[in-house]
């Protein structure tokens, strides 16, 4: 019987041995994997470290490790539960694991990371990996779309918007001569209103390129356009100097955000080959737009009868005509938008893949009708979306009202287009900026510069040849003489003018 007892108490005992030998040969064989998945997480090779654990003979099975032991029935009913002398099982309390810790936990049995434990610069790198991933899909699922009959609607469209905005660049050249005597305007502060439209359209050039990748190309287009043309027909109606320069202020601000968006706007519907073609195309449009303030300030300014007043109080002279008739394409140009739908690329960027579908397909199928194809089907059925990153923004206990509310988000939003700007100084782009600002600043300061500079000019030498052909009379007498001739130009001092006609 003692013997039964010691041979029965030599088992249980050897089991345990057995036991505590195979979990510690999966311990060491577990922190193995997770040394080499930390290594290799960013290449996400874990089908490696499946084949390396074969190797070993160990194999995993139901979520849990068991070694060669168990092929020779080594595990048994004592093996299982708690025993004073071994270590702390894996299935029992032993805190609450940090976030480094569960990091390991996760690469340890072959999951990766969800992004609450992924840093900022984590998710950065992810998202920078899946946007080149989706240009270079885009770009096929572009050229399998074609080049057609849609892309030719939303160029006249835009070119229509361009126009427009053109055309309110080259008012403000045509009315300063005749705003400066209208609203009796010293030099001094005429020069502001050469100016005031350009810092308009530096400021709103900033703030819509911003939100245009946060709202999207056609919504900011649409705003920066409605205010724009909202603005020029006010500016056509107010009398004070004060006024009439804030409405061309914001005028400004709308036609800044609305150049540099129909540009994006067009390019994220155009295949490589046919971008830089058709963006030289579509800069067609800003002259166009020169050319109709030209024509129509040549038709319209110097007809001074096409003018009313209602007593001394409101004056509406022809000059004010002319800016109502500029800015009629920009009207023009919101309703034809209106008709047209989202980028594409746009809709992929932040997530909405459907949306995107819909709008490629909607471009397929009408390029390939006006081709005479219906028939063809567009074979695109997946887009890749680049990994979404959440913007946490902590509020505070005071932003409960409305008011509160409002300006936290405006000022989350600046902030975050502000973000956006910083990132064109970043590696590899930076350099690319600087040069490309130079250049745009030149060409813009020779341009607009000139543009402004010349009405001012031609008035200058107006005044100066009106002088130099001044005839002054002094201490004359004139008796019984009949004038059939215009007095221009004479200026008769102490003169006597007796029995005249």
């Amino acid at each position: 019987m003692d013997d039964t007892y010691k041979d029965r108490t030599s088992l249980m005992k050897g089991a345990k041995d057995i036991a505590k030998e195979a979990k510690r040969h999966t311990v060491k064989n577990v922190n193995k994997v997770v040394d080499r998945a930390s290594d290799e997480y960013s290449q996400r090779s874990y089908s490696r470290f499946q084949d390396e654990e074969e190797d070993d003979n160990y194999f995993k099975q139901d979520g849990n490790y068991t070694g060669a032991a168990n092929d020779e029935e080594g595990s048994s009913d004592a093996t299982e539960g708690h025993d004073d002398e071994d270590e702390i099982y894996e299935g029992e309390y032993q805190g609450i694991p940090g976030e480094g810790q569960l990091k390991l936990n996760q690469l340890a049995v072959g999951q990766p990371l969800s992004d609450g434990l992924k840093d900022r610069q984590e998710l950065e790198t992810e998202r920078q990996a899946d946007e080149e991933e989706l240009a270079q899909q885009y770009e096929l699922i572009i050229q399998e779309c074609g080049h057609g009959r849609f892309q030719w609607q939303l160029f006249f469209v835009l070119g229509l918007a361009l126009m427009s905005d053109g055309v309110e660049v080259f008012v403000v050249g045509f009315v300063l001569p005749s705003a400066e005597t209208d609203m009796c305007i010293p030099n001094s502060r005429s020069g502001w209103l050469g100016s005031i439209v350009y810092l308009g359209m530096m400021v709103g050039a900033f703030f819509w390129g911003g939100m245009s990748d946060k709202v999207g190309r056609r919504q900011c287009l649409l705003i920066c356009m409605s205010v724009n043309g909202f603005f020029a027909f006010l500016s056509s109606f107010v009398q004070g100097y004060g006024f009439f320069l804030l409405c061309r202020l914001f005028s400004g601000f709308g036609i800044g955000g609305a150049v540099p968006i129909v540009f994006s706007f067009f390019a994220e519907v155009l295949a490589r080959e046919k971008r830089g073609e058709h963006l030289s195309w579509l800069c067609m449009f800003w002259m166009i737009g020169g050319i109709y303030a030209s024509a129509m300030a040549w038709a319209i300014i110097p007809h001074y009868g096409w003018s009313f007043s209602m007593g001394s109080a409101y004056q509406f002279h022809s000059w004010r005509v002319f800016v109502v008739v500029c800015a009629l394409p920009c009207v023009c140009a919101v309703v034809a938008l209106t008709f047209m739908p989202e980028s594409p690329r746009f809709f992929l960027e932040v997530g909405k893949h459907d949306e995107a579908w819909m709008i490629l397909k909607q471009i397929h199928d009408t390029n390939m009708r006006a081709r005479g194809q219906p028939e063809k089907v567009f074979t695109v059925n997946r887009i890749k979306i680049p990994k979404q990153i959440d913007e946490l923004v902590e509020m505070q206990s005071e932003t409960g009202n409305p008011v509160s509310k409002v300006l936290f988000r405006m000022k989350a939003e600046l902030y975050g287009i502000w973000v956006t700007f910083m990132k064109c100084f970043n590696y590899p782009v930076k350099d690319n900026t600087v040069k490309l600002a130079i250049v745009w600043f030149t060409l813009s300061f020779g341009f607009y510069g000139l543009s402004v500079w010349f009405p001012d000019v031609i008035k200058h030498l107006q005044a100066d040849e009106y002088a130099s052909k001044v005839k002054t009379h002094t201490n004359e007498r004139i008796e019984d003489f009949t004038f059939n001739f215009t007095l221009e130009n004479q200026i008769h001092t102490n003169g006597v003018f007796i029995n005249d006609r």
